[in-house]
């Protein structure tokens, strides 16, 4: 059987496009090395932040507007909760230069992004955010953007949900089978696994931190760099009500790339806060996943205590995930520069899963259509020197 679209990779946009594919055809093929929703890329956690005024750029608002339309579609198809609005507070100095996502000037531009798309929002001086959320320690150069329709979606939830709705409409998923090649002909590509041998008219390769073997015969093979990042649940037992939703947005303070949620489960299992670090880079497969002790106690001593009251020092849990940077902190959207029936995604960048919806609608489009209504003119790999 010829495929008309075979997907590489079924984490966040993966599993998108290939729900997106099967929308319109039922002869598509999604593969992936382990079984997802599954902890060892980029799409676990419980929960990842969603919003509609992006500062990384404005030119990514259409996607994370689609996105919410899509969640909602989801929803109404699995009768489950995929997207939590508890409205999002990000806070910053307001002409700040420290980048966010390797964004300068984020809160800025968050702020012109909402004025520019007439997303709802409101801007909260020192005094009203110090009134209002007594649970953070404000800077008293601190601003506040407040979005109440941003929120919180659940990373595993949405992946299963395009699975399953992907299969109900006839896609074939094969899991637990790695690509170890492919070959491209005149008329498409032949992907070669450890288990078998698959034809299709296009390869969608959405493979997360392991995209960069796929261009390494290009001239973009040092443009995607891997992090190790961790995500950290603290104690909120004592003052577990004043961290829920109803109490408590999703956050983000800008100047310390530090972001975080309210407490959504029981209060034994404490609020989930990270930072984003760039200090290091590493590869999906040599990647430490074990979170030590001192970095958890490094974690609260220079982060936590000094900009929240409430939280305890005990770590209940905490995980290891990766970001898959550009350096500029874009997305790769585009056509393998050495294989024109192969689509090449590292939509990721740290703040990839909102958008990774609308970006699977745009995969699927140029996979079956070579063609899409979304401008993809900052997502091309020739905006990138190299």
């Amino acid at each position: 059987m010829i495929f008309d679209a075979i997907v590489v990779g079924l984490g966040a946009v993966g599993s998108a496009t290939l729900y997106q594919l099967a929308k319109q055809t039922p002869h598509v093929l999604g593969l992936d090395q382990f079984s997802p929703p599954h902890t060892m890329g980029s799409t676990h956690g419980d929960t990842r932040i969603t919003r509609q005024a992006i500062g990384e750029g404005a030119y990514f608002v259409p996607l994370a507007l689609r996105s919410y339309e899509i969640w909602q579609e989801l929803e109404e198809l699995t009768e489950q909760q995929l997207l939590t609005k508890t409205g999002g507070l990000f806070i910053g100095k307001e002409q700040s230069a420290v980048q966010t996502h390797n964004k300068p000037g984020w809160l800025t531009n968050t702020i012109e992004a909402a004025e520019q798309f007439g997303i709802t929002h409101q801007i909260l001086d020192k005094t009203s955010l110090r009134d209002q959320y007594p649970q953070f320690r404000f800077r008293d150069d601190d601003i506040g953007y407040y979005e109440p329709d941003a929120g919180f979606l659940k990373p595993e939830l949405c992946v299963s949900a395009h699975l399953d709705q992907a299969r109900i409409n006839g896609a074939s998923i094969r899991t637990n089978e790695r690509m170890l090649s492919f070959t491209e002909t005149a008329t498409g590509v032949t992907v070669r696994t450890n288990l078998g041998e698959y034809t299709a008219k296009k390869l969608v390769l959405t493979t997360g931190s392991w995209v960069t073997a796929s261009l390494y015969d290009t001239p973009y093979r040092n443009l995607l760099t891997v992090y190790r990042q961790v995500q950290y649940w603290f104690d909120v037992h004592e003052n577990h009500a004043a961290f829920t939703s109803d109490h408590f947005p999703v956050f983000i303070l800008s100047d310390l790339d530090v972001y975080g949620f309210p407490a959504i489960g029981s209060p034994s299992e404490g609020i989930k806060i990270a930072m984003e670090t760039y200090a290091k880079s590493t590869t999906p497969d040599a990647v430490n996943r074990v979170v030590s002790e001192a970095e958890t106690r490094s974690m609260y001593d220079q982060y936590i205590a000094p900009n929240f009251s409430g939280i305890g020092p005990k770590c209940i849990k905490s995980a290891v995930c990766l970001y898959t940077m550009t350096p500029n902190g874009d997305f790769v959207i585009d056509n393998h520069p050495n294989y024109q029936h192969v689509l090449v995604a590292s939509a990721c960048s740290g703040h990839g899963f909102k958008h990774s919806a609308a970006v699977g609608q745009v995969l699927a489009e140029l996979a079956l259509q070579n063609r899409t209504d979304f401008d993809l003119t900052s997502f091309r790999l020739d905006r990138f020197a190299v």
